[in-house]
């Protein structure tokens, strides 16, 4: 779903929310195709704890109960979103999987990471 012009904040936000569930059940879906090595399973465990938390705290951080802890939970986001983009470099790094299967989830990844670092911007801003 593409919430566009005339959209509300809440639109916007349950779309967000959406998008990051998704990204999690992309993630739960690539840590189940992992090779059955022990590198793949260490990095690939550090992907999925990681990368289902983006969803996780972007659900907290919709239902806080402050400006502040609004800002302080879409922070958490943030940096599960970059560490999770840490591992996925890493085990395209060290060939466990190849670019090809990866650069889809990298890239959405990254966009996620941008999309949560400039709403984590604007809500420090509107926190002051």
């Amino acid at each position: 779903m593409w919430v566009g012009v005339g959209s509300t904040a809440l639109d916007r936000a349950r779309e967000l929310q959406e998008r990051t569930r998704q990204f999690a059940l992309r993630v739960v879906n690539m840590f189940r195709a992992l090779p059955r090595t022990d590198e793949a399973r260490v990095l690939g465990r550090q992907v999925l704890r990681s990368g289902t938390s983006v969803a996780a705290n972007y659900r907290a951080a919709c239902r806080a109960r402050s400006k502040a802890e609004f800002a302080a939970k879409l922070g958490v986001a943030v940096e599960e979103a970059d560490e999770t983009i840490f591992w996925l470099e890493l085990l395209i790094e060290s060939k466990v999987i190849p670019e090809a299967r990866m650069k889809p989830l990298l890239v959405e990844a990254n966009e996620l990471l941008a999309i949560l670092s400039a709403s984590h911007r604007t809500a420090r801003t509107h926190q002051k």
